[in-house]
């Protein structure tokens, strides 16, 4: 399985509400019927460095993105001028599974990105959060946008009262974020071709 993870910043404080209504609402029950959609939840940062949104997508397959069903209907439509500081990038993982990044309501999402470093200063500082952070999952870049070499994300079972990030490399991004939709998931069934 894949992990897409689509980032953002939204422009319009008049209008963010509205378009989190749709993102969190109609927009997730039509990506989960497209073919290899399988899981789903999106996130608001709440402490520390990155941009303010982040969905995270488990794909059965790279072709999710080649099917008529997405090409078709995949963009933010109304909301496009609103959007700014949008990623879309694909990771890879040999665990990954459907529920494998699931948070709780009074969960977190802890997520450390090394966007725009040079190859070998992500290595770096990723070693060192690695460290830090042992329960980190660290997820390679597999496809779409590339924004970063790696990403490491972590399932927190509560918020943090207090929280900090690590500040170990400048340049790194690290935030805790909490969940604005519940976690979506569609029945398992065999492969799509």
């Amino acid at each position: 399985m894949f992990a897409y993870i689509v980032r953002c910043n939204f422009s319009d404080p008049s209008k963010e509400r509205s378009w989190n209504d749709w993102y969190s609402g109609p927009k997730i029950g039509q990506m989960l019927s497209k073919p290899h959609f399988r899981s789903t939840q999106r996130f608001r940062c709440s402490s520390g460095t990155g941009r303010n949104y982040l969905a995270l997508w488990i794909l059965e397959s790279p072709k999710a993105f080649k099917t008529k069903e997405y090409t078709s209907d995949w963009g933010f439509f109304e909301w496009a001028p609103y959007i700014t500081d949008w990623s879309r990038d694909l990771f890879s993982g040999d665990d990954i599974t459907a529920e494998l990044f699931s948070v709780s309501p009074e969960g977190a999402l802890h997520v450390i990105s090394f966007d725009n470093m040079e190859q070998e200063d992500a290595k770096r500082a990723q070693q060192a959060y690695a460290f830090i952070h042992p329960k980190m999952k660290w997820l390679p870049i597999c496809g779409l946008d590339q924004h970063t070499q790696t990403i490491g994300l972590e399932t927190l079972p509560v918020l943090p009262r207090s929280w900090r990030p690590s500040e170990s490399f400048a340049g790194v991004q690290e935030a805790i974020y909490t969940p604005i939709s519940d976690f979506h998931t569609v029945p398992s069934h065999p492969a799509q071709i």
